[in-house]
């Protein structure tokens, strides 16, 4: 039987666990959308937003998930017939691919290395053999949720650089906005997605991009077939109804301000770290279960692993079983592998609220659910998680 009692943990990679102020921030009657508090707190909203991106180009907002934000970046930047780079190190970059094809763009591809990253030494390669220029774009995550991938945006970055290539450098920060140190305009990057369900701790439906300059001029000189897409209203709207391209988001942008003065007051960097312990934590526990069994962290890498989400292979370890385990009779959810055999491989998302005791929670839960599997392990994960904090 499940647990009646206590709170169900979300485990997995996005939507993430919702903080309680956000929660209560949100659960307010409708409010004028034309004029008063609501408009201040908008526009209150992007300084914040950049100063996560770290960017002083434009910041557009939209009412979407990420597969929306995707669409707004495309729409703006490239055109049937065009040529696009994705960099593929899991499922997303592909996916964010696959729709610019649907969009008639020819795509090329280079996969990163077997369980790591994208290799920018392949990037410049590439890119140098372009020598038509051909290629408009380059699309890439910073962290991919399917593998549990980091990829080295600020090392690509230089590899477009060094290749004299003028594609736009386009980045997914979907999964990790928010969590882990991001430099865009330090690091060369054109275009940026993010989304507010991950590290911004706020319900699916908003997605951002921002844009450099290079990126608005791309949109100037190519337009865009798409009024809801379109960039140039929210990016400089002269009235609030052309943020939204109509009716606000409301409770969302209540949300949203709790959630980033939360970030605020604890502080960007503080984040980051805490982030990064966690995600250590998580790894080392990882890496104990399997000196016995067929447990194994997915990214050989440590250098290309995520600090929000890890992906597990389990080997001849059934993993839905374990999930189903954890979650029907312990009360703690676990993501699928998707990308990967459902049945061979799970996910742990570490990203957004999330401390110590809930990490830990739910490490422990899951060695409980191997114990009642009789799965061959290596006892003592939690322990050389708690060992593995500073």
């Amino acid at each position: 039987m499940p647990a009646e009692t206590g709170r169900h943990f979300l485990a997995i990679p996005g939507p993430t666990v919702i903080p309680e102020r956000v929660m209560r921030a949100m659960n307010r009657p409708m409010v004028n959308i034309y004029e008063g508090p609501l408009i201040d707190l908008t526009h209150s909203l992007f300084p914040d937003l950049k100063k996560i991106a770290k960017t002083e180009g434009d910041c557009m907002m939209y009412i979407s998930n990420g597969h929306g934000a995707w669409d707004a970046a495309l729409f703006n930047t490239v055109s049937t017939g065009d040529k696009m780079l994705v960099l593929e190190s899991g499922r997303f970059a592909v996916g964010w691919g696959a729709q610019a094809e649907q969009m008639g763009v020819v795509l090329e591809t280079i996969s990163a290395r077997p369980r790591g990253g994208v290799d920018p030494a392949a990037v410049e390669e590439h890119l140098r053999a372009d020598t038509a220029h051909g290629i408009k774009a380059v699309l890439v995550v910073q962290v991919d949720t399917a593998s549990g991938v980091r990829n080295d945006i600020e090392a690509i970055g230089k590899a477009i650089r060094a290749a004299g290539h003028p594609a736009l450098f386009m980045v997914d920060c979907i999964a990790c906005f928010g969590c882990v140190p991001y430099e865009m305009d330090a690091w060369g990057v054109d275009v940026t997605v993010a989304a507010c369900q991950k590290g911004l701790m706020t319900p699916p439906g908003l997605g951002f991009v921002f844009a450099n300059e290079k990126a608005m001029q791309r949109r100037r000189e190519n337009g865009c077939l798409s009024g809801y897409w379109d960039w140039l209203p929210r990016a400089k709207p002269d009235m609030y109804y052309k943020l939204f391209c109509g009716t606000a988001p409301v409770n969302h942008l209540y949300g949203l301000r709790e959630a980033l003065d939360m970030i605020t007051e604890e502080g960007l960097e503080a984040v980051y770290v805490r982030h990064n312990r966690l995600a250590r934590a998580v790894r080392a526990a990882v890496a104990h279960w399997g000196q016995r069994g067929s447990l194994e962290l997915n990214i050989t890498e440590d250098a290309a692993r995520s600090d929000v989400v890890t992906t597990i292979l389990t080997g001849d370890l059934d993993a839905q079983v374990l999930r189903s385990i954890c979650e029907d009779e312990f009360s703690l959810t676990l993501g699928l592998g998707i990308g990967l055999d459902f049945n061979r491989a799970f996910r742990i998302g570490h990203m957004g609220h999330v401390n110590e005791p809930m990490i830990l929670g739910a490490l422990s839960t899951i060695e409980l659910a191997l114990m009642k599997m009789e799965a061959t392990f290596h006892s003592g994960g939690a322990e050389a998680a708690i060992y593995a904090f500073d």
